[in-house]
């Protein structure tokens, strides 16, 4: 039996080493699951040492038997709260909904880890083999079954706002809990508890946490993201282009030269994509360039920035502005034959966050469509990249923010009282470094 523990130890080690050796943002999702990881092994290590102390109770010092078991149900029901926790979290960055059983977890968790270490404990000597047992086995019992059970109330009311490769995760993880648990009960000899933590721990790792998975999801909004650039709206080329010759013959060569300057510009620093990240003044160079162009195209057209200049180091995901203010263009102020103004707007919120806003004086959204692009900024996992039809923007954008930045990161829109709308984009207050 001790080999079965040495086995599942080595595995979630090795587990360990591929998860912390690996590039990786640290969210609150991602840091729960370091913490799980480590608490797991952390368990595993001590079912190993009371496998072995409880088949030698006469050797063994009962004062150090009880103090290893005690503290090996207490990492038990530590552990199953985290994966409470886990998916608490992972359920409100799915859903938006605010986690409300935390309270009643921390206390139940409190209460269990007190009875752990109070209730009396005994152990049972079989032909088949030793346990330990006693009123103290009441915690792990009670600890598992309420932690789980919040975990299954959780994907239940959840599950159709969930999306599918999460759910099935934590379905079958809280499956292979609840058999191992019930074949734990009924055969107390087998000491299987830490096969069944083992297995739900790979079953989050290879589904939710590979960093293989996270690369390649990368990797796709990257690919994406090059094929959206490489594919700029001829439309704005072609009616930029016949701008310009109409100025030429207006102005003369002067504003000609500049118009061009601006528009090799646009090119020039729209095609750089070798960073996913870049620095909030290159960000707003280009859409400088792009906006410039647009005013002049639409002399009825206002452009209107209040950057902190402290802020221009910050980092920030490449490309992520200029969709969001031509949307602005196309969807609000286009039925205003471009009259109008757009007002961009960065400031720190908190100490560690950035919001930059895009406000315009637009027609706002049409009746029901911002219950439609809500929907898509929230369900951006189960969508893949867009390259064609509506909301290809804002769904780009929304998926390489949360992938590089975090899911507590992201876009939202909201209406303003005087009309048009303003998109908020959320995003960690990090500087360069050199």
């Amino acid at each position: 039996m001790l080999r079965m523990e040495i086995a599942l130890f080595l595995v979630l080690a090795f587990v360990a080493c591929m998860y912390f050796g690996a590039d990786k943002e640290r969210t609150p999702l991602h840091r729960t699951f370091a913490v799980l990881l480590v608490t797991a092994l952390v368990h595993l290590l001590l079912d190993g040492v009371t496998v072995w102390t409880v088949h030698h109770l006469d050797v063994v010092p009962r004062l150090l038997n009880d103090a290893v078991h005690r503290l090996f149900l207490g990492s038990m029901v530590l552990v199953i709260y985290l994966f409470y926790q886990y998916i608490a979290i992972l359920v409100e960055e799915e859903t938006g909904k605010p986690r409300r059983l935390d309270g009643p977890a921390k206390v139940f968790l409190a209460a269990a880890e007190l009875g752990n270490f109070l209730l009396p404990i005994s152990y049972t000597v079989t032909a088949e083999g030793n346990y330990s047992s006693g009123p103290y086995m009441l915690v792990p019992y009670c600890g598992v079954a309420f932690y789980l059970l919040l975990c299954a109330g959780l994907l239940a009311v959840n599950r159709r706002q969930i999306d599918t490769k999460r759910k099935c995760a934590i379905g079958s993880a809280l499956l292979i809990e609840v058999t191992v648990c019930a074949l734990q009960g009924l055969h107390h000899t087998w000491l299987i508890s830490g096969m069944g933590i083992t297995l739900m721990t790979l079953s989050f790792y290879l589904t939710l946490e590979n960093p293989d998975i996270l690369r390649a999801e990368l990797t796709e909004q990257k690919m994406s993201m090059l094929y959206l650039k490489s594919q700029v709206n001829p439309h704005f080329l072609y009616n930029t282009l016949d701008t310009i010759r109409i100025q030429a013959q207006l102005n003369g060569d002067k504003k000609v030269a500049d118009l061009l300057m601006r528009l090799v510009d646009f090119f020039r620093l729209s095609v750089k994509v070798d960073r996913p990240m870049v620095t909030l003044d290159d960000e707003m160079e280009l859409l400088e360039a792009y906006m410039e162009l647009m005013c002049c195209r639409y002399p009825e057209l206002r452009c209107e920035y209040d950057i902190n200049p402290e802020l221009g180091g910050v980092l920030v995901p490449n490309f992520i502005l200029q969709p969001i203010v031509e949307n602005s263009l196309l969807h609000g102020l286009k039925n205003r034959g471009y009259r109008g103004e757009v007002r961009i707007c960065a400031r720190r919120d908190g100490e560690d966050r950035l919001e930059i806003s895009v406000r315009d004086t637009g027609s706002g959204f049409a009746e029901g469509r911002k219950a439609v692009v809500d929907e898509v900024l929230r369900s951006y996992a189960k969508q893949p990249p867009k390259l064609s039809g509506n909301s290809i923007g804002i769904l780009n954008v929304q998926k390489r923010i949360k992938l590089l930045c975090g899911r507590e990161y992201g876009l939202s829109y909201t209406e303003n009282e005087t009309g048009g709308v303003t998109a908020h984009i959320l995003l960690p207050l990090r500087e360069e470094t050199i």
